[in-house]
């Protein structure tokens, strides 16, 4: 089954999803084995690949011995052009439509587009939100946009109207890597109840009873980094708690 068929049906049957968020950057191989054998016996559900900055040339690497041990799907997490690789399942191909950069709206993707309609990954048109987390982020630098605050739940739901309307197939509303704060429960109910394209959360969330209220709240999909990185316990511990909900 395609990856985004599987997230409407997970999302028509009101399961919630678990994928681990993998930076190449970070990632020695051992470390990677791990991440990846604790993900299978936790019964992950993705495994998202990327980052705003990748200093090194560890992507394909990485993509290589996720589909050597794994059957989790690999979806690409582009933090720019230069994160495209035909190995992965699938890519999620975002649109920064909280910030007002041309680039990030339309002016990266005209440049992707054609090498993506040539590849045989599974292109998901994503509405990338960035919300604010309590600090500056490296996303929000690179991009050159302002994260939408954090008290301001409307603004984010009136967005996320617009993205859906615009035909965008997912919404992922992101506090960014290391944030502060994750994304409040207010503002992930008002958006969920605003839209009907499935939701993505991520940034913030280390424990698994932020990533359970974060489901009850209306998130479809939770997405874990940074917090994995310090604590690979916390693989089972969230993908039980999201898969119990």
């Amino acid at each position: 089954m395609k990856a985004y068929s599987h997230i409407l049906n997970s999302k028509k049957k009101k399961k919630k999803l678990f994928s681990v968020l993998i930076d190449p950057d970070k990632q020695d191989k051992n470390s990677l084995l791990k991440i990846i054998q604790t993900a299978e016996s936790s019964k992950v559900d993705f495994f998202f690949l990327g980052g705003s900055l990748l200093t090194y040339d560890n992507l394909n690497q990485c993509i290589v011995t996720i589909k050597k041990k794994s059957k989790i799907p690999v979806i690409l997490f582009p933090g720019n052009t230069m994160q495209i690789n035909h190995k992965a399942d699938g890519i999620l191909f975002l649109s920064l439509i909280s910030g007002r950069n041309p680039e990030m709206l339309i002016g990266k993707q005209v440049i992707t587009a054609p090498i993506l309609k040539q590849s045989s990954l599974e292109v998901m048109s994503t509405g990338y939100m960035l919300i604010d987390g309590g600090q500056q982020t490296t996303v929000s630098y690179i991009s050159n946009t302002t994260p939408i605050p954090s008290n301001k739940p409307a603004i984010s739901a009136c967005t996320a109207i617009a993205g859906e309307m615009l035909g965008l197939k997912l919404i992922f509303m992101d506090a960014g890597s290391g944030a502060e704060n994750p994304i409040s429960l207010k503002m992930i109910e008002t958006v969920s109840k605003s839209i009907d394209i499935p939701l993505i959360i991520g940034g913030g969330i280390n424990s698994a009873d932020q990533a359970r209220k974060s489901c009850e709240a209306g998130a479809d999909i939770i997405v874990v980094g940074n917090a994995i990185e310090k604590n690979i316990n916390l693989i089972t511990e969230i993908s039980d708690a999201i898969h119990n909900v």
